[in-house]
């Protein structure tokens, strides 16, 4: 039969009345803000396209290749995986701290007994000692298990390990926006490095047509019709025009590089269509239901996930104002010769023990941990609203910037024409004498400056599709 000691008890009574007089804080808690606009101001659409397939929604196959590489080599990625084991590893830990911990133990040792004490001397008293029958010192051999185990009543410990769990689920929650972010960042280098190449091509195409143009001066130098001075000013904006092939072909190289990075590899060319970026349907983009945010971003999700593990912080700091309370037991074979070790049951040792401890004095510790989790959950509150409004404004800013350009390029495209047919007039009537070689000089200028322009808008706008893709929470769905 186990008992607890009159200490125990003591103990015991004294920490309940004590407990009476301590003041537990109540939690402060807030709810999360959940709601968001019902539409967006420049779309109406019901399509929800954030659950597209990036195959689906980069429909170029060597974009789709790229991406696919990217989501197993990118170092970014494969460092968050490995959050993700540690996440789930300290589960595993916080599981096991509310379930009784048995460990097999052996031990040995000497104890000699003084004779002047009353356990001596009792010891020296009786009759029935033999020499050597119990020796002075005294050997102590131990061979059992030692169990011990606090009793989680307050669920403490399960709230440490929910909210563990809740940590986990925010980490493959900011997995999943590293890939959208990954997706989203591919896709733009790519559809920038399509640009680039389209650049190259139209200043190579107007370094021929100004090296036409520079020999038409220089046989009407010849013929007396022209002076060296426009002989001049021709071979001079060849040479510029010359000189930015290389701006690109550098911006080409870094472009592709920053591919390579992204996909975890070192400087390889990247396969790609070289018609693919007049091809590309850059105003086809629809937006959805506002409140689908909520379940397609992957950091509104870590944000909420974040924000239930900080309530259960709170949940946890608030039952350390409680007390503890242990069991210990012990079972197994001891005695001062290895002879009779295993004799049952004269050998047989069995202690259970239960405590009971809580703060009574210094609890500064306790209330100053109690209060930084109020705070931490007060801030992961504010931290979900703020994702919440940051995504929506997000996906707000791209549906107009997708308006604007559009607007903007098709004006572009006009301007492009009027200046390529302004070229055409300019050369002809310069031929036959009727307009001066600083027209033809100015209008082949203005007409390459419009195409870098209507080059770098179609980019823009590429770019904003797929921007408003990120913002909306596409490409983690695989």
């Amino acid at each position: 039969m186990f008992k607890f000691s009159n200490g125990v008890r003591l103990l015991g009574v004294a920490l309940i009345a004590g407990l009476g007089a301590c003041k537990v804080p109540d939690m402060a808690l807030r709810e999360q803000t959940r709601t968001v606009p019902n539409k967006y101001r420049f779309t109406d659409d019901t399509l929800d396209l954030a659950r597209m397939q990036f195959q689906e929604y980069f429909a170029d196959p060597y974009l789709a290749s790229l991406i696919d590489t990217a989501l197993v080599k990118n170092q970014e990625l494969n460092i968050t995986n490995q959050e993700i084991l540690i996440a789930r590893n300290e589960i595993r830990a916080r599981r096991g701290e509310y379930l009784p911990t048995v460990s097999p133990a052996v031990s040995i040792g000497v104890d000699r007994v003084p004779r002047y004490t009353p356990k001596g001397a009792v010891e020296e008293g009786v009759e029935i000692r033999k020499e050597n029958e119990i020796p002075n010192p005294i050997p102590d051999f131990f061979v059992g298990a030692v169990a011990s185990w606090e009793v989680d009543i307050w669920r403490k410990l399960r709230n440490a390990k929910d909210a563990a769990v809740n940590r986990y689920l925010a980490s493959v929650e900011g997995r999943n926006f590293v890939v959208t972010n990954i997706v989203g960042e591919i896709a733009a280098e790519y559809y920038e490095l399509l640009a680039l190449d389209n650049q190259l091509d139209f200043i190579n195409a107007n370094i021929a047509l100004q090296t036409r143009a520079l020999e038409v001066v220089r046989i009407q130098k010849e013929a007396a019709r022209l002076t060296e001075l426009a002989v001049k000013r021709f071979e001079a904006q060849l040479l510029n025009t010359q000189s930015l092939q290389y701006d690109v072909r550098q911006r080409l190289v870094e472009t592709e590089n920053r591919i390579n990075f992204l996909t975890g590899r070192y400087p390889t060319p990247i396969p790609r269509d070289p018609q693919g970026f007049n091809s590309v349907d850059a105003t086809t983009v629809v937006g959805g239901i506002p409140s689908r945010l909520l379940a397609n971003r992957a950091d509104i999700r870590q944000a909420e996930y974040q924000l239930k593990a900080a309530n259960l912080d709170v949940a946890v700091a608030r039952a350390r104002y409680y007390p503890n309370v242990g069991l210990s037991a012990v079972l197994g074979y001891q005695a001062f010769n290895p002879a009779v070790l295993f004799s049952t049951p004269q050998s047989i040792l069995a202690r259970l023990a239960g405590d009971l401890v809580a703060p009574l004095v210094n609890r500064n510790g306790i209330i100053a941990g109690f209060n930084a989790s109020n705070a931490q959950q007060v801030q992961a509150v504010t931290q979900y609203e703020q994702t919440v409004l940051n995504a929506y404004l997000e996906v707000a800013n791209q549906f107009s910037n997708v308006d604007n350009l559009d607007q903007k390029f098709q004006l572009k495209q006009q301007q492009v024409a009027a200046l390529d047919r302004s070229v055409e007039i300019s050369n002809d009537l310069f031929r036959s004498a009727r307009a001066d070689y600083s027209e033809v000089l100015f209008t082949q200028r203005e007409a390459l400056e419009a195409r870098i322009e209507l080059n770098e808008t179609k980019l823009a706008q590429l770019e904003a599709r797929v921007s408003v893709y990120r913002a909306l929470g596409g490409g983690w769905q695989q």
